[in-house]
C-alpha cells in the first residue's frame, strides 16, 4: 500500500473527547472507525520547551501524537555528552518502540520547540492495535522513517561540515514548526548537534552573512529558505524523499 492510499483529514475536522482539534497527521490519516477506537483514550497535554518526555532505558509509559512543536530524540553517553539523532513533529508520533513490540527506548526524547499533543497510555495503544490494521501500518511506516533518519543523521554527523549540518537541522526544524521564526538558542543547537556553542555561532554567522538567517532575541529567523536548502548537504533531501514516498508529509 502506497502513501497515497491514505487521505489526510483537514486539521480541525477531528477532535478529542474534550473537543480540542486534532492536528497530528497520523491521527488525521486514520479511517473514521479506527480513530474512534482511539478517541476515548486520547488526552490533551501541553508540552513546554525542554520538557523531557522519555528517558533512556525507561519503560515507554505514554505515546504522544504531537499537534504542535517538535521533539528531539537524543543519545546520551555515560560522560553526559549528547547528540540528536532524530526529530518528530506533527507528522509522526513519539513512543515508536511500542508499535515494533518494544517496551523501552535507548534515546532521550525532549521537547525542542514547545507545543502540545494528544497522549495515550502505551497499554491502550497496544490493545487498540489488535483491531486497527491501518493504524499499525501507519505507525510502522513512521518507525521505519525514524530508522532511516537516524542512519542518515549518523552519516551526516560524520561526513559533513558544521555549516551543512546546521542548514539541514534548521530545515528539518522549520518543516515541523511550520514557521520561519525558530525559538531556539545557539546553546541548545550545540547540545543537539553534539558540538560547542562557538562552533555553532561561527556557522550561524556565515549563514547570516549570506543573507540566509537573522538573529532575534532567543530565536533564529530563516529569511531565505531557498539559499538555506542550497547550503545544506544532500542528507536533508534524502530524508525528505523518504517522508514523501511513505506518505508522511
Amino acid at each position: 500500500m502506497s502513501g497515497k492510499d491514505f487521505r489526510v483529514e483537514r486539521s480541525g475536522d477531528r477532535t478529542d473527547i474534550d473537543g480540542k482539534p486534532i492536528r497530528n497527521k497520523v491521527l488525521l490519516t486514520l479511517p473514521d472507525d479506527e480513530y474512534e477506537l482511539m478517541r476515548a483514550d486520547l488526552r490533551y497535554i501541553d508540552l513546554p520547551s525542554h520538557l523531557s518526555i522519555h528517558e533512556p532505558t525507561q519503560n515507554i509509559e505514554f505515546v504522544y501524537f504531537p499537534n504542535r512543536g517538535m521533539v528531539s530524540q537524543v543519545v546520551v553517553t555515560k560522560d553526559g555528552r549528547t547528540v540528536e539523532v532524530g526529530v518528530v513533529g506533527n507528522e509522526g508520533y513519539v513512543g515508536a518502540g511500542l508499535a515494533a513490540g518494544l517496551s523501552r527506548s535507548s534515546v532521550r526524547e525532549i521537547m525542542q520547540v514547545a507545543g502540545d499533543a494528544s497522549r495515550m497510555m502505551g497499554t491502550a495503544l497496544q490493545r487498540i492495535l489488535r483491531s486497527a490494521p491501518q493504524l499499525q501500518t501507519i505507525l510502522n511506516r513512521h518507525t521505519g522513517l525514524q530508522g532511516m533518519q537516524v542512519a542518515q543523521t549518523a552519516a551526516c554527523n560524520r561526513l559533513h561540515d558544521i555549516q551543512q549540518r546546521l542548514s539541514r537541522w534548521l530545515l528539518m526544524t522549520q518543516d515541523r514548526v511550520n514557521s520561519g521564526l525558530l525559538p531556539i538558542t545557539h546553546d541548545f543547537i550545540a547540545t543537539m548537534m553534539g558540538t560547542d556553542r562557538s562552533t555553532v555561532s561561527l556557522a550561524a554567522a556565515l549563514l547570516q552573512k549570506k543573507g540566509i538567517l537573522e538573529y532575534v532575541r532567543g530565536a533564529v529567523k530563516i529569511v531565505n529558505r531557498r539559499k538555506l536548502e542550497k547550503s545544506a548537504c544532500e542528507c536533508y533531501g534524502v530524508i525528505r524523499q523518504f517522508e514523501d514516498e511513505l506518505g508522511l508529509r
